[in-house]
């Protein structure tokens, strides 16, 4: 009797999880390449006495299995708590406000979207902002919406999130507009022919088709919405977050590197189990042969260098 295949969803899962896995491992090797050669070669150039872009020694570079290990280890000399749990419970606060600002950021995106598809007055006056949003400096707008926030009463959790739903906004509005441009012109005139009335050809034809081009979007405003948390957790104050912990640690580098290493790890960790339940929501949601799996179709799709031409043919 032959073996029984796991189901394909499983299987992908697995490849996903080992092409992870595969990554951080290259990414270590590379790191400790990199460290040992530095030392051989006198942290110089060959044959010259130009420096290396980062100095190999154990300040600048702590090796991958110390910043690992820090992980295992008491935060504080004679305490008890382990930095990855003060680690892990400092994610769990981010990842919760940069969720609020990805459901923020991501409906309103959307709501943006369906404003330019349908009236091309809004597309012409608004996706010039749309456009310009992401060449706004975030560390610039940080500080503004904070104070502004606390001027206006709000939680400082609330100024944070603002920053997350800044970030997780441009990807999905330009996802939508694509997505919800897609369908085919003779489905949009059977619909039109039946006299639907725009919300109905909303709900039954353009959101459907724009699934495809929505989740690697929201793909991509998951890690925006994360890095956005991250930053803004630094003017605002936030003393229980990742941003916090990485500019605490950053202020005892020298003393403690592979701390500092250590939380930027579990930043980048936090990130990719953040765009991995988006993207178990999308298996769920999308059938298999309308996914956008490939890296370059997912950078594509929210760009607007395909946007023009796509625009054009709607018109």
């Amino acid at each position: 009797m032959a073996p029984r295949r796991p189901p394909a969803g499983a299987g992908r899962a697995l490849r996903t999880a080992g092409s992870v896995g595969a990554l951080l491992l290259a990414g270590g090797l590379l790191w400790e390449g990199y460290k040992a050669l530095g030392q051989a070669l006198g942290g110089v150039w060959p044959g010259t006495q130009v420096d290396l872009p980062v100095r190999p020694d154990d300040r600048s570079m702590p090796h991958v299995w110390e910043i690992v290990g820090v992980l295992f280890a008491p935060a504080r000399r004679g305490g008890e708590d382990l930095l990855g749990t003060i680690l892990l419970q400092a994610a769990l606060f981010t990842w919760r406000i940069a969720l609020v600002g990805f459901v923020v950021g991501s409906v309103f995106g959307l709501a943006v979207a369906v404003l330019l598809v349908r009236s091309r007055l809004a597309e012409r006056s608004l996706l010039p902002y749309v456009i310009g949003s992401p060449t706004v400096p975030i560390l610039a707008i940080a500080p503004i919406v904070v104070i502004w926030g606390g001027r206006a009463g709000l939680p400082t959790w609330s100024a944070v999130a603002f920053v997350s739903a800044y970030l997780s906004f441009y990807p999905v509005t330009i996802g939508a507009v694509r997505g919800l441009r897609s369908p085919a012109a003779t489905a949009t005139e059977l619909m039109r022919s039946y006299a639907a009335p725009p919300r109905t050809v909303l709900l039954q034809l353009q959101l459907p088709a724009a699934l495809p081009y929505l989740f690697p979007a929201l793909r991509i405003a998951a890690t925006a919405s994360i890095i956005g948390a991250i930053v803004g957790e630094l003017p605002a104050g936030q003393s229980e977050g990742l941003g916090r912990a990485i500019l605490g640690f950053a202020s005892s580098f020298s003393a403690a590197p592979e701390k500092l290493f250590a939380s930027v790890l579990v930043s980048a960790l936090l990130g990719i189990v953040f765009v991995g339940l988006v993207a178990l929501v999308e298996r769920l949601v999308v059938p298999a042969p309308l996914r956008h799996d490939d890296p370059t179709e997912t950078v594509a799709m929210t760009t607007l260098v395909p946007l023009a031409p796509v625009a054009g043919a709607a018109r």
